[in-house]
């Protein structure tokens, strides 16, 4: 297992309602089918809360705790409030998981990690990111692409999208069964 800075990172990016949550849950089975580990990290562009109003641990952020965890037998979570604080980068971010084999992130536009770019027939009228994003690697779509110099895929082929990541990132071959 990898952990740390050099773990591997690919991320699935494209505009609104273009499949990116759908493809990076069909990317996260396919892996750990195959016996990766694998964390995410979608980017929100709206405020958000994990946590229910009144419940205790919500009770504890308004007090101003600046970062609370709630565990259970089941899982655990950590919250943190920025509180006034920069947004933190993607590597601060990724340098706070717990160790893993591959990090999948959903969003992060204008950072320069090897990304795939989600398609979708209903959003074709949306400018490809591909054409200003060098790190854009390939293309994953729900229609054929034409005069597409970047690889492409079927938004539905998981299988053929974890070969390419696992090619790409030059993850370790792994069995299922490790």
């Amino acid at each position: 297992m990898i952990g740390g800075p050099k773990t591997p990172v690919f991320g699935v990016t494209g505009w609104k309602n273009s499949g990116k949550t759908t493809l990076v849950t069909k990317i996260v089975e396919e892996l750990t089918r195959r016996g990766y580990r694998v964390s995410t990290i979608k980017h929100a562009h709206h405020a958000f809360d994990i946590d229910k109003e009144g419940a205790d641990s919500y009770r504890h952020r308004q007090a101003g705790a600046s970062e609370v965890a709630i565990v259970s037998g089941h899982r655990w979570a950590l919250m943190h409030e920025l509180r006034g604080e920069e947004e933190p980068a993607l590597a601060d971010v990724i340098a706070r998981l717990s160790p893993c084999d591959i990090v999948i992130i959903e969003g992060y536009k204008r950072e320069d990690h090897p990304k795939i770019e989600a398609r979708r027939l209903d959003a074709r009228n949306r400018e490809p990111l591909s054409a200003k994003d060098p790190h854009i690697v390939a293309i994953a779509a729900d229609f054929p692409l034409e005069g597409e110099t970047l690889p492409g895929f079927s938004l539905d082929d998981s299988a053929a999208i974890a070969d390419f990541i696992i090619l790409h990132t030059r993850l370790p071959r792994r069995d299922a069964a490790e």
